[in-house]
């Protein structure tokens, strides 16, 4: 009989904004809030879980030292329960799901914790790809003959992927921006609905996303 994974609960922390109320949180205490709270909706055993399986981008500093397992045992559960870090950039934290899934669809774990943590305002962005420079590393590219022969000194980067991807498809700027302004109106519409109450657990006074306000949406709109 093939095993089926299922999905039996989610919760998450709001989502902060820039220098806004969770910026001085530490990250392995964001996890571990939305762990103790993902153990007390669900009523499960904290002992029986097998794996805690997080995405990371910039797995330095106080995200360093596999932040998956800190933010299980931050949160005061088992410390016989393993946790792993994986980096797939952007996509990590959905990685880290269909980590989890295959290994209950495989028939070698029962239940396993998926998720991801990342705090942007104590480490930004692809500060991980800076963290080499003090050690001698301009970034984690150059030096590799295997890599120069192939892409040269091109810059990897967002920014730069951005321009590749509006060039192959041919997408406009403005286009784009009515797709962010879209996205951002409906995001705001969607918790003035209470669309997200459910997921989010409350943490340090801060119970909604901070998401932009309209006065925010009107710069944009006025920008096209």
């Amino acid at each position: 009989m093939p095993h089926e994974a299922y999905i039996i609960d989610a919760v998450r922390t709001p989502v902060g904004r820039k220098k806004g109320g969770l910026a001085h949180v530490h990250p392995a205490d964001l996890g571990a809030h939305v762990l103790s709270a993902l153990m007390g909706r669900t009523g499960v055993d904290p002992a029986a879980v097998e794996d805690v399986v997080f995405g990371c981008c910039d797995t330095i500093g106080p995200q360093a030292g596999d932040i998956a397992r800190s933010c299980w045992l931050a949160a005061g559960l088992p410390q016989h329960v393993p946790g792993v870090t994986i980096d797939r950039q952007c996509g990590s934290s959905q990685q880290a799901v269909h980590f989890a899934a295959q290994g209950v669809m495989s028939g070698t774990q029962d239940l396993v914790v998926a998720g991801g943590v990342q705090n942007m305002n104590a480490i930004p962005i692809s500060a991980a790809m800076l963290a080499g420079q003090a050690y001698g590393f301009a970034d984690p590219f150059r030096g590799s003959t295997g890599w120069q022969n192939r892409f040269g000194n091109q810059e990897v980067s967002q920014f730069n992927s951005a321009e590749m991807i509006a060039d192959k498809w041919n997408i406009s700027r403005e286009a784009m921006e009515g797709f962010a302004l879209e996205s951002h109106r409906r995001a705001i519409a969607a918790r003035d609905q209470g669309l997200f109450d459910n997921e989010i657990s409350p943490l340090s006074g801060v119970t909604h996303d901070e998401t932009p306000r309209q006065t925010s949406l009107e710069k944009m709109a006025s920008l096209q």
